[in-house]
């Protein structure tokens, strides 16, 4: 397998996870305190939006390296 079919690949099905997902959600530690024997700790959730436009384009831009690839 060529490295522009697994690069096509990979952006389909990124373009796919894009579109059906919307996004991803990860965990970060943000404070930490130790007060005497007592440990606090502080974890926020962030949320990362993908928009639209960027599963699209991935998706077509993954079509149009499949395509070509395959011409050659």
């Amino acid at each position: 397998m060529n490295p522009a079919k697994l690069a096509a690949i990979v952006l389909i099905v990124v373009g796919i996870l894009a579109l059906a997902y919307g996004g991803f959600t990860y965990t970060k530690d943000t404070h930490d305190a130790d007060i005497g024997p007592i440990h606090l700790s502080v974890d926020e959730k962030e949320h990362v939006s993908v928009p639209v436009w960027a599963g699209v384009g991935a998706l077509v831009l993954g079509g149009v390296l499949l395509l070509a690839g395959n011409k050659r």
